[in-house]
């Protein structure tokens, strides 16, 4: 079922989100004036290489940044209430009870020398969710919800006796637990094998429709992304640099860097060589001027060099940061070999 419909409400609401690290007597940021939105029950995927700042984005916001990094700008309306600006004591009635975090690497996540069903028990009663007596019950509850077979074995388990996918899925009954609206899932499927990646977008996908769940999924995999999405945005240097229907972005993109992400998935293309982007990504605090992405662009030309493009609409759906679709710029016209646009 399309969850893009307008009625929905907005539950999560980013404006300008920056959020900058102090790097000796200079400060460099790693989310720059980041937007978008998640309507209740809406699945949107934020995707892109390793130091994008897909990660930075989640922690801040749920104010999980910790010194030397800091949020000096833009807002986070949580259901019209500001996060940014918010007293820490509500923000922790929030974290965990009404958004929840999955976080990538659940043997690190999880406490080794407690079982896996004494750590969700001890979170049921942290968040008030259900009073002692009937926390064991519900702490079942949560493993079959997320399809460990065998929930009152595997309950005395400790980390280490489960297997990668085990231990996600444990991590996800964990943010379950305090009947969160949002959840956020930072590179869920990260380190697993093919199989078990699949059980575990599919345990996701399940969750979100029968828990009328929002998802906030950050994910460099294309394919689990594809699988999951409602609406996409791709983050390159710490900015939104498109952002669209899933179908629109993941099939007809508008920015070079996307097409160049799409281009990199294996099988995207059948009998088509896998064609990497060149180059890397710029280090923190050492951005190019003009547009981040022209030293690595097949399609860069003189304006993106100098010029911070501004974010355009275009016909194939999405909105791209990108001068390729500035309206009022004439833009050069290119051979195969310096680069033709892509479709």
């Amino acid at each position: 079922m399309s969850k893009e419909s307008a009625d929905r409400p907005v539950l999560l609401q980013v404006e300008r989100l920056t959020t900058v690290f102090d790097l000796g007597d200079r400060e460099a940021a790693a989310v720059r004036a980041v937007s978008f939105m998640i309507r209740a029950g809406e699945t949107l995927a934020l995707v892109g290489e390793s130091g994008s700042g897909k990660s930075v984005t989640a922690l801040s916001l749920l104010g999980l940044v910790r010194p030397p990094g800091r949020i000096t700008g833009g807002s986070i309306l949580w259901k019209g209430l500001d996060l940014v600006h918010l007293e820490e004591t509500r923000l922790h009635r929030i974290r965990g009870r009404e958004i929840a975090l999955v976080l990538q690497d659940p043997g690190a996540a999880l406490n080794p020398v407690f079982t896996v069903g004494d750590q969700i028990i001890e979170t049921l009663l942290a968040h008030g969710v259900v009073p002692k007596p009937g926390a064991r019950a519900r702490m079942l509850e949560l493993l079959d919800a997320v399809r460990i077979p065998d929930p009152d074995r595997r309950a005395d388990d400790y980390p280490h006796q489960l297997s990668g996918g085990l231990r996600q899925r444990v991590m996800i009954a964990l943010a379950l637990a305090g009947d969160p609206e949002l959840l956020i899932a930072d590179e869920p499927t990260t380190g697993l094998d093919a199989t078990t990646q699949s059980r575990i977008v599919d345990l996701l996908r399940d969750l979100v429709e029968r828990h009328d769940l929002s998802l906030l999924l950050i994910s460099h995999d294309l394919a689990v992304v594809s699988a999951c999405a409602d609406r996409v945005a791709v983050m390159y240097a710490g900015q939104i640099i498109e952002e669209g229907p899933a179908q629109a972005v993941l099939h007809n993109p508008g920015h070079p860097y996307t097409r160049g992400l799409l281009a990199s998935v294996p099988g995207a293309a059948p009998g088509v060589p896998l064609r990497g982007i060149e180059g890397a990504p710029p280090r923190l605090g050492e951005l190019p001027p003009g547009c981040a992405f022209a030293p690595r662009c097949p399609e860069q030309f003189d304006r993106c060099k100098t010029v911070m493009p501004e974010s355009w609409a275009h016909d194939t759906g999405t909105v791209a940061r990108c001068h390729l679709h500035d309206p009022g710029q004439a833009v050069p016209a290119t051979t195969d070999e310096g680069g033709a646009p892509g479709p």
